[in-house]
C-alpha cells in the first residue's frame, strides 16, 4: 500500500503512549492500533484533526505516500 503510516514515530517523538492518545482523541486503543499498523481502510478526517491536534503535528507527519515501483 502507497500510503504509510507513522503514527507510531509521532507518538514516540511526544512521548507519549498508545492509550493516553485514545483517551484524548476519544477513540478506542485498539483502532489506534489498527492506524498504527496500518491496518484501515480509511479514517474520518474529524479523528485525524484530533490526532493532530493532541500530537501538535499536521496530517503529512503521520500519513506519507510512497509510491509502488
Amino acid at each position: 500500500m502507497p500510503i504509510i503510516v507513522t503514527l507510531d514515530v509521532m507518538l514516540a517523538r511526544r512521548k507519549m503512549r498508545s492509550k493516553e492518545l485514545a483517551e484524548r482523541v476519544g477513540i478506542t486503543v485498539q483502532n489506534v492500533s489498527l492506524l498504527k499498523s496500518g491496518k484501515v481502510k480509511g479514517v474520518r478526517f474529524e479523528t485525524l484533526e484530533k490526532i493532530c491536534e493532541v500530537l501538535a503535528c499536521t496530517p503529512g507527519d503521520i500519513l506519507n505516500f510512497e509510491p509502488e515501483d
